[in-house]
Parts: structure tokens; C-alpha cells; sequence
């Protein structure tokens, strides 16, 4: 997986300020697994921020949980390299062909992480 060696941390994404503790929680568990991660600390009302934020950092990955995730026990892992990538690349319908963004239950955050870094 050429081109992830040299990235940022993964970015926690702030969907709701009041569930801060989950998203550190988050955070802590990637660190715990030896994956460099952080939580978006600025203003979490426009997510496209977030994601440009992200993009900065070079993050290989953001970690999406709204209210309706975390309802369900998931997370949505959304692989920015290969999104940009596609973007760049690829035609309309290829794009919608190859998501960059995939759902895994909360408890294989770590996992879903590893298989898109490569680690």
C-alpha cells in the first residue's frame, strides 16, 4: 500500500460536542493499537471543515459517528488517500463504483483502520 508509510493521524470527526468522551474514547483505543489519531477540536458545525482539516494533516483515514451510528454500534471509516485518489481518477461512474467509505461496528474501529493503512 504505496504512499500510507508517510501520513498524518487518523482523524476523529465531531459530530455532536456533547458525546466528546466517546470520540476521545475513540481516539485512545486507535493510540492504544499504534495508530497516531486525533480528535477534530475545532468547530464541529460544518463537517466539511473537519474533512479539509483533515486533508492538512495528511490523514489516511476519518472516523465518522453521528447519532444514527452510534445508535447502531457502528462507525463509518471513510479511507481519504483512496477517496482523492478516485476523485482525481476517475470517472463518475467509477466513483460511485469504488466507495472510500465504509461502515464497521464500533468494536472493530481498529480493524477497519488497519485494513485501510495497511498496518
Amino acid at each position: 500500500m504505496a504512499g500510507r508509510d508517510n501520513h498524518g493521524p487518523v482523524v476523529v470527526t465531531v459530530m455532536d460536542k456533547a458525546r466528546m468522551v466517546d470520540y476521545q474514547a475513540m481516539a485512545a483505543e486507535l493510540r492504544a493499537a499504534g495508530i497516531r489519531a486525533e480528535v477534530y477540536l475545532g468547530n464541529p458545525k460544518n463537517f466539511g471543515n473537519q474533512l479539509k482539516y483533515a486533508d492538512k494533516r495528511a490523514s489516511p483515514v476519518a472516523i465518522i459517528q453521528g447519532e444514527d451510528e452510534a445508535a447502531r454500534g457502528v462507525v463509518q471509516v471513510k479511507d481519504l488517500i483512496l477517496g482523492a485518489k478516485i476523485a482525481a481518477e476517475a470517472s463518475l461512474d467509477e466513483w460511485k463504483a469504488q466507495p472510500a467509505q465504509t461502515e464497521v461496528a464500533r468494536t472493530d474501529l481498529v480493524a477497519g483502520v488497519r485494513k485501510i493503512i495497511g498496518q
